[in-house]
């Protein structure tokens, strides 16, 4: 299937590892142009590198927890490419932590990068975009359901899963279509980090593949192919909606 991807332009951010990466590697295979960011200077150019160099990617150290970061990553992708036709707005998951351990520092500081910093980089995108825009957010499957031990990530994600859903609305009518994707237990960094809290990483992963129907984890790759295919042309009467990308996990309708 041809997605139409061709020339079209995407910014990425968290785009330099995990899910972000192998997002941005599915857009430019399939003839893409991005614009990825992250924290680290280092691994922005290695990320740009590995994309197909200057021709196909753009990268940019940024932080979304930054207020100027959104404005500065748009007007980068307008700059450079000349055009702009969605994001992919993924943000790092918060500190682990059960709701009567995390401090209020760990609330303020994850509701900025987490929570804020992925409505403002909605927000600068969907100044930019015309008709057949989109634009996705990278939640979770605790959007949905609880995951033990995340009492951040289920107090900010299914807030972020509401604005998702209102963006629908209001940016529909101009033609920009805007979803949520809920991945489950992904082998990224981030999930093997999650794994070895308990202090053995290969006892929680057996476990929590069992409850998985697919039972096993999925690949980034696995992940950036649907994200790909939904930011592009050939998804465009898909809005408003929460995929999950879990192998199964979710058991809700």
């Amino acid at each position: 299937m041809d997605l139409g991807l061709r020339d079209r332009v995407y910014l990425v951010t968290g785009g330099t590892r995990g899910l972000g990466f192998a997002t941005a590697r599915a857009l430019v295979d399939d003839g893409a142009r991005v614009v990825v960011s992250g924290r680290d200077e280092k691994r922005v150019a290695e990320a740009v590198a590995a994309l197909g160099g200057p021709e196909r990617a753009l990268g940019i150290a940024a932080d979304n927890g930054d207020s100027g970061a959104a404005e500065r990553l748009v007007a980068a992708a307008l700059a450079r490419f000349e055009r702009l036709d969605g994001a992919l707005v993924s943000v790092g998951g918060p500190p682990a932590g059960t709701i009567g351990a995390v401090d209020d520092d760990q609330w303020r500081e994850s509701f900025e990068s987490v929570f804020l910093g992925a409505v403002r980089l909605a927000r600068a995108t969907s100044a930019a975009l015309h008709a057949g825009g989109a634009i996705g957010f990278v939640l979770s499957s605790s959007a949905r359901q609880p995951v033990p031990g995340l009492g951040i990530s289920n107090g900010l994600r299914p807030g972020l899963a509401g604005v998702a859903k209102s963006l629908a609305d209001e940016l529909g009518p101009r033609g920009i279509r805007v979803f949520g994707l809920l991945p489950g237990r992904i082998d990224t960094d981030r999930v093997r980090e999650l794994d070895d809290l308990g202090g053995d990483a290969e006892a929680t992963r057996a476990r929590q593949s069992e409850a998985i129907p697919l039972g096993r984890y999925g690949a980034p790759e696995e992940f950036g192919r649907v994200a790909a295919f939904t930011l592009s042309p050939a998804a465009s009467y898909l809005s408003g909606l929460l995929i999950p990308i879990d192998g199964g996990l979710a058991r809700s309708l």
